[in-house]
């Protein structure tokens, strides 16, 4: 056997969005050690702007943390046989109320790969604009919550190096897509792309 073998792998508690597991691993030199992650589902998230340069941005409450953070619109991949893309549009229509025309893949992201295999892949969105009426969604729990807020790009920027915006797909959203538009959307990878 090689360093990083798994020889064990037990699942310790198990819901709809993850389960916990400790693997018995084996490290450089032979030893065997425990480790516990989260094993995740997975998610989507957006970066919508509209034709004025505007980021879409939600307030959300998140238990965990105790606090409104700033996010992007965002969710699970919990529709087996979903798209990625499909489900980036699904969030935004949920969440904002939105449909876009164009689709880009903008960043893949390990949330927190010391302790979950949690990945996010963000989108960005253009050619936004408001969904029809007769397609409602009706939010419960902390989405019920939500506010949309309209943040000028360069705005965002700040909020997210001023530790205003500590949501790390949001910041990593807001810093990406500034970088991508300094770019002239030239480093864009197809929406398809996304793994």
């Amino acid at each position: 056997m090689s360093a990083y073998d798994v020889h064990s792998h037990t699942e310790r508690l198990r819901n709809r969005v993850f389960s916990v597991v400790t693997d018995a691993v084996e490290m450089p030199g032979g030893e065997v050690a425990d480790r516990d992650y989260m094993v995740h589902v997975g998610a989507v998230g957006v970066v919508a702007l509209d034709g004025e340069g505007r980021v879409a941005l939600v307030r959300q409450y998140r238990p965990a943390v105790r606090q409104v953070l700033w996010e992007l619109p965002a969710g699970l991949i919990d529709v087996p046989g979903e798209a990625l893309v499909d489900a980036a549009a699904r969030e935004l229509a949920e969440e904002a109320d939105l449909v876009a025309a164009r689709w880009d893949l903008l960043a893949e992201v390990h949330t927190t790969p010391g302790c979950s295999n949690e990945k996010i892949r963000i989108f960005l969105a253009r050619e936004v604009g408001p969904k029809p009426d007769s397609d409602t969604y009706e939010r419960t729990h902390e989405e019920a919550d939500l506010e949309l807020h309209w943040i000028d790009l360069d705005e965002a920027v700040t909020m997210a190096l001023s530790g205003e915006i500590t949501n790390a797909a949001c910041v990593i959203g807001v810093l990406g897509a500034a970088q991508g538009r300094a770019r002239d959307w030239k480093t864009l990878r197809p929406a398809t792309d996304a793994e």
